[in-house]
């Protein structure tokens, strides 16, 4: 049955090549990154360069998917090259944001590719060319042709960091028949939390401990926070920051934003638009929004401008942000500046049902935290991060909203709050470490055979 299961698997797969080529020039439009080494999507690759055979050294393959799973690597691969003198790492991503991240990371010797799109011939092929002594899987990347494909080769294949949030894990009992063969083919898997533990391990991932997860033990650029404090420093009004939001909350901002000034006891603004809600709202508070994807920051300025917003985009800030209605964040790579201009944050993708982005980076900037009902992809921080004071929850944008400005106006707690926050992001640091020695003590094991 797993054997017709997969088989049917590959087929879907297969026939879906041609829509995953279409969509990649499609998205090539607005990231010419993904219009870059299309074969390698499907398994074809370049010529190893010379002295980049098994012979070289132990090439320890690590995928990152996208943005936040780099930047997590990133923490992971500090540790892990100490421990494994020589080693050469393989770095493969699937989005044009963590290729761009993880270029970064790369040390002479290392390669860089895009995973391919999980067939049964390009994972074989992947597999053979490169011949990693060890696979690494960042956090939630289980596909069922690539475990087979290590499985088949010797390859073994770990989960690091990983998780597996609840509606997650409905829908891999639900193709059990194909998602347990996949878990079961891993030879590891160290948890972020008891709960992914759980879910794992009903799945029959052989899980092998509970380290924490990774993104506590992330170092805010020191440079970037510093600016952003000085910035904040000499603005006039308390900054309120929609951080890496997404499709639909900006939106949400807006109508939020206007409601919440409505209610003020201000009768002038009656029947007057958003234009009175604009210099309502200036006399509060300054609105700073930093869109998760680059492809929408054009999108997002025009949302404001049509609602009679004045934007000042940080690209074109010249020496400090410019005088506007709202910032609109449009890099990448800075997020501890736009947490440390910040004196409060809502957190994106805790808006819309998508899962929460990573409330643990705005702690460790000592910014407090104002989030949404949806946060599964971060159950367990945002439970901690609610208990130890440093995030609030909320059930909508519109009390959002009205959380975030309560507090960036209330100077003494919003001191407590600080605090509170990056005494939460440093008790929990140590999953790094602690990650990198199992992953060495596995490769060495498997050396030593």
């Amino acid at each position: 049955m797993q054997q017709l299961a997969l088989w049917l698997y590959s087929l879907a797969t297969w026939l879906a090549q041609p829509l995953l080529r279409r969509r990649l020039r499609r998205r090539a439009q607005a990231e010419p990154l993904y219009g870059e080494h299309v074969p390698e999507r499907f398994g074809h690759y370049l010529p190893l360069p010379s002295g980049q055979g098994a012979a070289a050294g132990p090439l320890v393959w690590l995928h990152a998917v996208s943005l936040g799973e780099t930047r997590a690597a990133a923490l992971l691969l500090a540790e892990l090259r100490p421990l494994l003198p020589g080693m050469r790492l393989l770095l493969t991503h699937g989005t044009a944001t963590g290729r761009a991240e993880g270029a970064r990371l790369l040390a002479p010797g290392d390669l860089q590719v895009w995973l391919p799109w999980d067939t049964r011939a390009a994972t074989r092929r992947f597999v053979r060319h490169f011949r990693p002594a060890l696979g690494i899987l960042m956090e939630t990347e289980v596909w069922p042709n690539l475990a087979a494909s290590c499985r088949h080769a010797g390859v073994p294949l770990v989960l690091a960091n990983a998780r597996l949030n609840a509606r997650s894990y409905a829908g891999a009992q639900r193709l059990a028949w194909l998602a347990r063969p996949a878990y079961q083919g891993l030879a590891a898997a160290w948890a972020q939390s008891a709960q992914d533990a759980k879910r794992l391990a009903a799945l029959g991932a052989p899980v092998a401990g509970v380290l924490g997860n990774l993104k506590f033990d992330v170092r805010p650029d020191a440079g970037q926070l510093a600016q952003g404090h000085a910035w904040r420093g000499r603005s006039a009004r308390p900054v309120v920051l929609l951080a890496s939001s997404r499709e639909g909350e900006e939106a949400q901002w807006l109508r939020a934003v206007q409601e919440h000034f409505k209610e003020k006891p201000a009768p002038s603004l009656e029947g007057q638009g958003l234009s009175a809600i604009k210099s309502e709202s200036a006399a509060a508070v300054q609105w700073l929004l930093v869109p998760r994807h680059p492809q929408r920051f054009d999108e997002v300025e025009q949302l404001c401008l049509a609602a009679g917003l004045r934007v000042s985009r940080r690209s074109c800030w010249s020496g400090e942000p410019e005088a506007a209605d709202v910032w609109l964040g449009d890099s990448m790579g800075e997020m501890a500046l736009y947490y440390g201009l910040a004196d409060v944050a809502l957190l994106g993708g805790s808006f819309e049902p998508l899962g929460g982005q990573n409330l643990i980076e705005a702690a460790a900037c000592g910014c407090p935290v104002v989030m949404g009902p949806h946060t599964f992809n971060f159950t367990e921080a945002a439970q901690l991060a609610s208990a130890a004071g440093a995030a609030e929850r909320v059930a909508d944008m519109r009390a959002g909203v009205a959380a975030a400005v309560a507090l960036a106006l209330d100077a003494p707690r919003r001191a407590v709050v600080v605090g509170q926050a990056q005494a939460f992001a440093q008790a929990h640091r140590g999953a790094a470490g602690a990650m990198a020695q199992a992953i060495a003590r596995l490769l060495q094991a498997k050396a030593g055979r």
